[in-house]
This record gives structure tokens, C-alpha cells and sequence, in this order.
């Protein structure tokens, strides 16, 4: 038969330490247990590593073990070493040592290399079982988003999560919360194993687009509409914010694109947000005959070449 490398089955170097030999099983146990797999070969690799931590989680046995990877190789045939029998001559009979709460087994679920070695005295318990030092294991981490709008993330807000096994939630929203933040909801992820603890789900927030504003991490940007005169001659307009209405001024002199701050008016947090106010200046149509004199007047009164600098 060939021999089986268990620290290869585990993903752990041969000079592992018991804990870290614990902790890969587990790991591997909770990926591949069939009760929550959804890998196509899950309960073949399930057994595998079950076996692997059979020999391994054990002293003894893993000490008996490693004297025969000095002479095997994986691959290689495979006959027990003679009086190999006689030094496990007690395991044969009775149950296997489950020091992580794993799974007793004998039925065929082991290998015909591990029934080789330790004998075929194992008793197969049929699962996780909670409590009485059975299989347990914390449920999966699962991921979802939620979308909201860009009110909701600057004010807060409890908003309903429908879950994909039909359960509903309601999720409470934190003032001030970010594009592809992930809001932690613990023990709502994958049920656990065996009465162990669910897993959290993460919600990855997502803020709808505005129709008014723009939004840069914390930072809000409006576009602000302004006459020629009110960019030309200076002003004090009314601008809204994600906090209400407030008064800006405009500097004389003005151009488009010119940005002004309104401090602390994004989104709440450390830092704050702010608001950048983008002037857009917007020039009165010629639809009339009045309208069209006094563009003519300005024309001849204001000579002004704004493409001087291009020639």
C-alpha cells in the first residue's frame, strides 16, 4: 500500500509543534466537514485530515510515526516494520484519543495504511456532537453588501438585510461610515459545528451616487452654479450641505473650477469630512433683444482676449 505523509495532509512542516498541529486541523476540519462543504470532495478530504490528526494530535503515535519517515517516503509501498503490532497492541481494541474533539471512526473510514498501523478498533460517533468532548467548531465568516444612500451614511440609520437562508436583520448603519467599509455583525455568519459559535458576517457598504454631490473618502464636492457678476463681483450665496443650508462667499474675481471650502460639512469621523464647493460660472442666454444689446455693450466696453496666453 502506499504511505501516507499526514503532515503533508495537514500543511505542516514535519517539526510542527502540537499546536500548530492542532490548529491546521481545525482549520481543515471546518473547511471540509460535509455538514457545511460545499468543496465536491469534501468528505473524502474531511476523513484525510481526520486521519492525519488521529496519528499526529498523538504523541505516541506521532513518535512512532516519524521513525518511519527516516525509511518512507509518500509514494512509496508500504508494509508495517516487524513488531510494530506489539507496540500498539492497545490501541487495537479500544477508542482513539480525540484531544481536539474530532471524530472516532473504524468502519472503513480510515485508510488501509492507518488500519495497518493502529488496527481497526475505531468507532465511527456519526458526526459532531455538542458537548461530552465532541467535534466542535466556530461556523464561517460570510460576506455581504448593503447599499445606502449617501443621507444615510453621513446621519446613520437601521435599515433591513435580507439574508440569502431568509432571515431578515436589522442592520444599524454608524454615522460617518465609508465607500467599501465592512460592518461586522458578530456570530450572524455561518452556523457552527457541532454547537460551536457562529461565524460573523462582514457587510461591505456601498453608497449609491448622489445626484447632487460627489463623494472622495470623507470629502463631499458640489458643483455650484454662479452668474458672471456673482463670480466677477464677489456674492454670498446659499449652498446646501449634507447638514443643511449655509451661507458661502464668493471671493471677487472668481473663474470657474475655483474651489471653496466649507470645513467639517462631509461626512463625520476622524478626520472630518469637508466640503469643497466647485464654482461653475453660468453666462445668461442671448434670447432676446434686450439680452443681445447688452452682450454687444459688454463686447465693446469690456475688450477682453481670454486666449491671450495661447498665442
Amino acid at each position: 500500500m502506499e504511505f501516507k505523509d499526514y503532515y503533508n495532509v495537514l500543511g505542516v512542516p514535519r517539526g510542527a509543534t502540537q499546536d500548530e498541529i492542532k490548529k491546521a486541523y481545525r482549520k481543515l476540519a471546518r473547511k471540509y466537514h460535509p455538514d457545511v462543504s460545499k468543496e465536491a470532495n469534501a468528505e473524502d478530504r474531511f476523513k484525510e485530515v481526520n486521519e492525519a490528526y488521529e496519528v499526529l494530535g498523538d504523541a505516541q503515535k506521532r513518535r512512532a510515526y516519524d521513525d518511519l519517515g527516516a525509511n518512507w517516503k509518500s509514494g512509496q509501498d508500504f508494509r508495517p516494520p516487524p513488531g510494530w503490532e506489539e507496540i500498539f497492541g492497545d490501541v487495537r481494541g479500544g477508542g482513539a484519543r480525540r484531544a481536539a474533539g474530532g471524530f472516532e471512526d473504524a468502519g472503513g473510514g480510515f485508510s488501509d495504511f492507518f488500519e495497518s498501523l493502529f488496527g481497526g478498533g475505531f468507532r465511527r460517533a456519526g458526526g459532531a456532537r455538542p458537548g461530552g468532548g465532541g467535534f466542535q467548531a466556530r461556523g464561517a465568516d460570510q460576506a455581504a453588501r448593503i447599499e445606502i444612500t449617501l443621507e444615510q451614511a453621513a446621519h446613520g440609520a437601521v435599515l433591513p438585510v435580507q439574508l440569502g437562508n431568509g432571515r431578515r436583520l436589522q442592520v444599524k448603519i454608524p454615522p460617518g461610515v465609508t465607500e467599501g467599509q465592512r460592518i461586522r455583525l458578530a456570530g450572524q455568519g455561518g452556523p457552527g459545528v457541532g454547537g460551536g459559535p457562529g461565524g460573523d458576517l462582514f457587510l461591505e457598504v456601498s453608497i449609491r451616487p448622489h445626484g447632487r454631490y460627489r463623494l472622495e473618502g470623507r470629502d463631499v464636492h458640489l458643483d455650484l452654479p454662479v452668474t458672471p457678476w456673482e463670480a466677477a463681483l464677489g456674492a454670498t450665496v446659499n449652498v446646501p450641505t449634507l447638514e443643511g443650508r449655509v451661507e458661502l462667499k464668493i471671493p471677487p474675481g472668481s473663474q470657474s473650477g475655483r474651489r471653496l471650502r466649507l470645513r467639517g460639512k462631509g461626512l463625520p469621523g476622524r478626520p472630518q469630512g469637508d466640503q469643497y464647493v466647485v464654482l461653475q460660472i453660468v453666462t445668461p442666454p442671448a434670447n432676446s433683444e434686450q439680452a443681445r444689446k447688452f452682450y454687444e455693450r459688454m463686447k465693446k466696453e469690456l475688450p477682453f482676449d481670454p486666449r491671450a496666453h495661447l498665442k
